[in-house]
């Protein structure tokens, strides 16, 4: 969790910067904050390394202060990086989209962005993250799918923009962490109180034997990697009933179908709303990044910026 400085901006303002911000150095800085890496940032805005280097060190020098602290992998924002990205991002965001009018009100209008992701997290999240940018004129063509067939289409050219639920393998595509899902087990306040949450606590999967589960496929991939995690043991048996979307799977547990394993973006309106229960609150819940992925190189597409940067403002906060 990043802690905020309440007087970090205004240190900033305070030090009388050199002459303007160089709004280059500011896009920059926007790209390395977004992707948390300096390499990241370099391929979204057809860089090299060592420029985005030296242009988010010669914003350093100009404001006096420190943005970025290392990792072992990518860097840490710092209290002021944060508080300069919430300052700049609108307005940044803002000239990008009338650059874009500029650069294309002559010559027609501008491609479609192609942009392809699981189905949940397209319709609950992202599309109505980027529903703002139809109005500046963007385009949307959406896929939807699994992560493997999705890549393959974005290394031929089918799409622009993947979100994946898995780093891509090589260096043919460019991936950049998206969000974080934590996944939780879920069922009916019915079936949760025939079940016993304390008993869950207490005996782990020997407590639900007998209940029926509700999955996304066959091979149970969600639930089996949350039996391993957090039981610590291999998940047995078959499912009462396959979903080939977890919103049907929702949909199925909330009627009181049997228990599942869902992320809690998915479901944390209806575990608000008490019609489903958490069975179990580990201290260590399963974790997936979704990652946002493209290929290599500046697109000929200007609206393809748009939408990605879009999604990797608003993905920290689904």
């Amino acid at each position: 969790m990043r802690h905020r400085e309440s007087n970090g901006l205004s240190g900033i303002q305070g030090q009388a910067p050199n002459g303007p911000l160089d709004l280059t150095l500011l896009r920059t800085f926007l790209a390395v904050h977004r992707t948390g890496s300096f390499t990241a940032a370099a391929r979204l805005l057809g860089l090299s390394q060592p420029t985005v280097t030296t242009q988010i060190r010669s914003l350093e020098r100009q404001l006096g202060r420190e943005l970025f602290g290392r990792l072992p992998r990518g860097v840490a924002p710092t209290p002021v990086a944060d508080d300069l990205a919430a300052q700049i991002a609108d307005p940044l965001d803002a000239l990008v989209a009338v650059a874009v009018r500029g650069q294309t009100g002559e010559s027609g209008p501008v491609d479609p962005v192609h942009l392809a992701g699981p189905a949940e997290l397209l319709c609950t999240r992202a599309l109505p993250a980027l529903a703002p940018l139809v109005e500046q004129g963007v385009r949307l063509r959406v896929t939807t799918g699994l992560t493997d067939e999705l890549l393959d289409g974005l290394r031929a050219g089918h799409s622009d923009l993947v979100i994946a639920t898995i780093r891509p393998r090589g260096r043919a595509l460019t991936a950049v962490p998206l969000t974080d899902e934590e996944f939780v087990l879920v069922a009916s306040p019915q079936w949760a109180e025939r079940t016993g949450q304390d008993r869950i606590a207490t005996e782990g999967p020997a407590a639900l034997r007998g209940v029926p589960l509700v999955a996304y496929a066959e091979d149970l991939p969600i639930a089996r990697r949350y039996w391993r995690h957090v039981f610590g043991t291999r998940l047995t048996g078959q499912a009462a009933v396959t979903v080939p979307d977890l919103r049907g799977v929702l949909s199925a547990v909330v009627a009181g179908a049997g228990i599942t394993v869902l992320p809690r973006y998915l479901c944390q309106h209806e575990l608000a709303a008490g019609t489903l229960v958490q069975l179990l609150t580990p201290d260590d819940p399963p974790i997936n990044t979704s990652f946002l992925v493209q290929r290599p190189g500046a697109s000929d597409n200007p609206h393809l910026a748009l939408v990605r940067d879009r999604l990797l403002r608003e993905a920290p906060t689904w």
